[in-house]
């Protein structure tokens, strides 16, 4: 969950680079939340219509969450020394989404790049300041 927070906290900071750790717990809460803002649209009533199982709750969770996400993706493909632009593979059908997810499935870049240092160098440091704001 502090990694899921630590994205909340550099909202819109696209630069330096981000653990895979980092990526995976982010994706992993994000998603959990998003089914249970879909669910809870579902229990209240509040779908846009009977054919979508989404409703108002869930767009304004996926609105907020928008940037953060994008913004750790693009740290995350800082880490293994590719631009944030990048991202925009993911356009090309199939073979885009595949090499996106190996690029996000790859160990950083060891010690310094372009980006920034190596966050699992720094993991500790990190960690401590994780604990005392959490």
């Amino acid at each position: 969950m502090k990694w899921y927070l630590k994205v909340l906290k550099q909202y819109a900071d696209f630069n330096g680079r981000a653990r895979r750790t980092e990526y995976w717990m982010f994706v992993l809460f994000n998603m959990i939340f998003a089914i249970a803002a879909a669910i809870l649209d579902n229990i209240l009533g509040l779908k846009f219509s009977p054919e979508i199982p989404y409703g108002f709750i869930y767009l304004i969770y996926g609105l907020i969450t928008f940037i953060p996400g994008l913004a750790v993706s693009v740290r995350r493909l800082h880490d293994v020394d590719k631009s944030g632009w990048f991202i925009l593979i993911a356009f090309i059908p199939l073979i885009g989404a595949i090499w996106l997810l190996i690029l996000y499935c790859t160990e950083g870049t060891p010690g310094r790049n372009e980006y920034g240092v190596n966050p699992k160098e720094n993991f500790n440091e990190i960690n401590e300041i994780g604990q005392k704001e959490i």
